[in-house]
């Protein structure tokens, strides 16, 4: 099975944070919340937010998951 990944972009004013899933662009996320569901759509069934600040497959650029 590949490993499959994601990026959590840079923060932007007003728009939240772009999310990159295998390296498609999936949405944007203004919250944990929103991140987690964002996951569920691409696949990730029963993600919610402690989940996605624990991720280790998550990569978060300019900030972590408490920056948004």
């Amino acid at each position: 099975m590949t490993e499959r990944s994601v990026i959590v972009c840079l923060p932007t004013k007003g728009r939240g944070r772009q999310v990159r899933v295998d390296g498609q662009p999936v949405g944007a996320a203004c919250s944990l919340r929103g991140l987690a569901e964002i996951m569920r759509r691409a696949g990730w069934a029963g993600t919610d937010e402690i989940d996605v600040a624990d991720s280790p497959i998550i990569e978060w650029h300019g900030g972590g998951p408490e920056v948004w």
